[in-house]
């Protein structure tokens, strides 16, 4: 994987399509982590964080549906035929760096095993993962997606 990557998705299903890639790449690399895989998710309601979380988390083989955490924050679903867990995990209303702390991201970012999909992590600041894949999610006029992917 390229270290920035943008496109433009015209659809749900080419963002899904996106996510499956992103989550293919992961999976290979997964045994050259001592981390968990973080990707953080950024834009504005609506843009397709959720839809790239739902598309991300069947291409790890995860059938149930997967729903944005807003309310409850984190979402924690077990990656079948391993012992891997994906964390979706939505910050939008959190206040403070103490929100943080009691939500245990610490441990959760410390297991290799585990993919974590972070949607509104610019309310991490400082607490960021140095290492990471951000994904910036921006609505077009025109109804499409452009999606700029960077390693950090």
């Amino acid at each position: 994987m390229d270290n920035t990557i943008s496109i433009t998705t015209e659809n749900a299903e080419g963002t899904g399509e996106f996510a499956r890639q992103v989550a293919d790449t992961l999976d290979r690399e997964k045994g050259n982590r001592n981390k968990a895989a973080v990707i953080c998710l950024y834009g504005d309601l609506g843009s397709g964080k959720t839809t790239f979380a739902q598309g991300f988390a069947r291409a790890l083989g995860i059938t149930t549906r997967l729903l944005s955490p807003t309310f409850i924050i984190v979402r924690r679903y077990h990656i079948p035929s391993s012992d891997a867990l994906l964390y979706h995990v939505d910050l939008y209303r959190t206040k403070t760096s103490y929100d943080l702390t009691n939500l245990g991201i610490g441990e959760i970012l410390e297991d290799p095993q585990n993919y974590v999909l972070i949607e509104w992590a610019e309310k991490l600041g400082s607490e960021l993962p140095q290492k990471r894949i951000d994904i910036h999610f921006v609505t077009n006029g025109d109804d499409t997606h452009t999606i700029i992917m960077k390693r950090a």
